[in-house]
């Protein structure tokens, strides 16, 4: 899993999203964008680009602590990903 935040200091993390998911070793790896934007028009375009999941951080550090633990406990405990080395294609809403 990849967190990625979308205000990065050399590549905007679109710009990171986009090469992650257009790298055929890459792709499949769960993106889970965590950022400060809550803008209606990045929420779109990671999804577009196939982010995996896009949330806004807490202003709170307790706030964002929490939030990172349920990231974890839902990628790694709840949801269930494909066996290593076996295609899947993402549902497509």
């Amino acid at each position: 899993m990849i967190l990625l935040d979308l205000n990065l200091p050399k590549k905007n993390g679109v710009e990171v999203l986009e090469l992650v998911k257009t790298n055929p070793q890459m792709k499949d790896i769960p993106v889970v964008v965590l950022t400060t934007s809550d803008r209606d028009e990045d929420i779109s375009r990671c999804y577009k680009i196939g982010a995996n999941s896009y949330l806004t951080k807490p202003v709170q550090f307790d706030d964002c602590l929490k939030l990172v633990e349920d990231i974890q406990q839902y990628w790694l405990q709840v949801s269930k990903l494909p066996p290593k080395g076996k295609a899947h294609r993402p549902y497509e809403c």
